[in-house]
């Protein structure tokens, strides 16, 4: 079924034209992204199709049954209620419909309320006819929904008679997602909804969308999020739309293919062209061959002219250098807590160390003191205990989500230049390019730039400090997907060690040797990727399954000898295959490794290596990482070895 068709939709914003000839289609349980550069119109048109804005040519269809619902990026939910009334506030309806059965169960228990037979029997069908209608429309869970979202949401520690006026901004963010995800209509309409959520409420949403028995049309930043829900992509580019079925990951293969395809057919037409010109050029005079020449001319005037397909729009274009090389050793932290002037701690007792070349993300949920710990290692937050041991070397380049230093009321060009008046203005203005800031974008007031130009001159910046040591607090927030990739190549490329927080899976996928996870326990390493920290922490969560189980069966038989022990037994086989396995998988790993080292310790014995410097050194920071991953797996076979029998 179709829910909605947008045809030739036209929007203008005073003289300039934002979007043209705009066509989209929208049918039942559609899982669409809208995707562009930041200013695109990607918002615009979310906005004319919830209503909400109006449009200056073309026609936007829906069938009157079809219900849309819109919730624009960080719109919180304001209101006087306590969570739980405002979540109820969705079911009116069928609260109604509920004090109208309470009402004739009533009356089916009064005999007063009925004067006869006839009476008793038209209560009993008008009551059974409600009770079905409220069954239908989900009278009986309408409260396990309400309370399921909530949990989703981070909100299952709340108590629900929590005002919502007391509320911070991000968790009004939330608990407006959480009463538009309750109202299901035909047609989700989701701008920038992943803002404020940590990688755990991502997931929960990922999953909850994929179910979703509706269709959703959703503007998004996050790459990791739209390959998992969406299987269409709308690209909004230079005004107009162009439509690729799949998720982001393949809208992006696809396009690269187009590209090359309509490029190759634009060049063959123009070599096609021009030899039809060169023959009429040269034919056209002569008496035997004018027929054909004029034959070609006609060919020509009926040719349709192929337009040189467009690449990319300019994107942001930076590197970042440093000055000096830091120490092996970057970072050690010892038994650190950390807390907010005289509040209770918000990180307590971590130790951690960061060498040189690692590129490590510190994941956790909101709240549980990420940026806090950024903080205190750049020292704008005290420490209440423990210390840290800095190399030797090292520089640190902070950016910060919150953007607090920029706030002046400077111009661009001056907010660089000021920070670095040895340089000649030529130089501060192509760096202010490179980050797209060309022409008069750089005489902007910086207090009056959007989030995405503050981003993109807070990264200026820290180019410029050529530091060796980078604290990055959610770089990607407010850039679009463009600057994301370009920025994640910079930093792949950055000679230097980096520590960032993020909440963006696809980037930490990119970009992370190491994960670094925080919770109220503490901090745990692990070594990889975020997918491969996920799948550790499947790995873990069925160990500690497995070990539940047994408990389980164990207490189970003690208590009755009589019951048969076959299911305990078939579990601790079970374990015990895994443990075999991971111990067989380990050595595995370990004469690999070994193998590795081996070959490296022959290499620095040839003298084109050992007398080139650059190259020793490479090799040795290799076996360095080697070592440190084989003494981890030499430890974990120990560890297997000894749980045997």
């Amino acid at each position: 079924m179709i829910l909605l068709q947008v045809n030739q939709l036209k929007k203008y914003y005073g003289a300039e034209l934002i979007l043209s000839n705009i066509k989209l289609e929208v049918q039942s349980k559609d899982r669409i992204a809208i995707v562009g550069r930041n200013g695109a119109g990607k918002s615009t048109l979310l906005k004319m199709i919830a209503g909400q804005l109006s449009i200056d040519g073309g026609d936007i269809i829906k069938p009157k049954t079809v219900t849309i619902d819109y919730l624009a990026q960080n719109t919180g939910l304001e209101s006087s209620l306590s969570i739980w009334e405002e979540m109820l506030t969705v079911f009116e309806p069928l609260r109604r419909l509920e004090e109208e059965l309470r009402t004739l169960e009533i009356n089916m228990g009064d005999p007063n309320a009925y004067s006869s037979e006839a009476d008793y029997q038209k209560l009993l069908s008008e009551y059974d006819k409600l009770q079905v209608e409220y069954k239908d429309r989900g009278g009986y869970q309408y409260e396990a929904d309400i309370r399921s979202i909530l949990h989703g949401f981070n909100f299952s520690d709340f108590d629900y008679n929590t005002q919502i006026s007391t509320l911070s901004g991000g968790q009004k963010t939330r608990l407006a997602l959480c009463k538009l995800l309750l109202t299901k209509p035909d047609l989700l309409i989701l701008d920038e909804p992943t803002n404020h959520l940590d990688i755990n409420t991502l997931s929960w949403l990922e999953q909850y969308l994929q179910g979703y028995p509706g269709a959703i049309l959703i503007v998004s930043h996050d790459r990791y999020f739209l390959d998992k829900v969406v299987t269409q992509v709308y690209e909004i580019s230079r005004t107009t739309a162009s439509r690729f079925v799949g998720n982001y990951s393949n809208y992006l293969k696809l396009k690269a293919e187009n590209y090359v395809l309509e490029l190759k057919k634009f060049e063959k037409q123009q070599d096609e062209v021009e030899k039809l010109k060169e023959f009429v050029a040269r034919n056209l005079a002569r008496a035997s061959t004018t027929k054909r020449a004029q034959s070609r001319r006609k060919q020509l005037d009926r040719m349709e002219l192929l337009t040189r397909p467009q690449g990319d729009e300019k994107s942001a274009s930076f590197h970042f250098d440093i000055e000096r090389q830091s120490g092996n050793d970057v970072l050690k932290a010892k038994d650190l807590t950390v807390s907010y002037k005289n509040e209770e701690p918000i990180i307590k007792d971590i130790q951690f160390s960061i060498t040189r070349g690692d590129s490590i993300a510190l994941v956790g949920p909101n709240g549980i003191g990420k940026s806090t710990l950024l903080k205190a290692i750049t020292k704008k937050l005290d420490l209440v205990k423990g210390e840290f041991h800095f190399g030797s070397h090292v520089t640190i380049g902070y950016y910060d989500q919150e953007q607090s230093d920029l706030k002046s009321n400077k111009r661009v060009l001056n907010e660089l230049w000021d920070e670095y008046p040895l340089k000649p203005e030529k130089e501060i203005r192509t760096v202010l390019g490179n980050f797209l800031f060309s022409g008069d974008d750089v005489l902007k007031v910086v207090s009056t730039l959007s989030g995405g130009e503050k981003a993109r001159l807070a990264l200026a910046k820290l180019m410029l400090q050529q530091a060796n040591l980078l604290i990055l607090d959610e770089p990607t927030n407010h850039l679009d997907l463009d600057s994301k990739e370009v920025l994640e190549n910079a930093l792949i490329d950055y000679p230097g060690t980096i520590l960032f927080v993020s909440h963006d899976r696809y980037f930490i996928n990119r970009l992370a040797t190491k994960v670094f996870e925080l919770s109220k326990e503490g901090l745990k390493e692990f070594l990889g990727d975020y997918d491969y920290y996920v799948e550790k922490l499947l790995e873990i969560e069925e160990l500690k399954q497995l070990a539940q189980n047994e408990a389980a069966s164990t207490q189970k038989l003690e208590q009755s000898n009589d019951k048969s022990n076959y299911e305990n037994e078939k579990e601790a086989k079970k374990l015990e295959r895994q443990r075999k396995r991971r111990i067989e998988e380990i050595e595995v790993e370990i004469s690999s490794i070994e193998e590795k080292l081996e070959a490296n310790e022959q290499l620095l014995c040839k003298p084109e290596i050992y007398q080139d410097h650059q190259k020793v050194q490479e090799i040795n920071l290799e076996n360095q990482s080697y070592s440190s991953t084989l003494e981890q797996l030499m430890e974990e076979w120990e560890q297997l070895q000894e749980n045997s029998g």
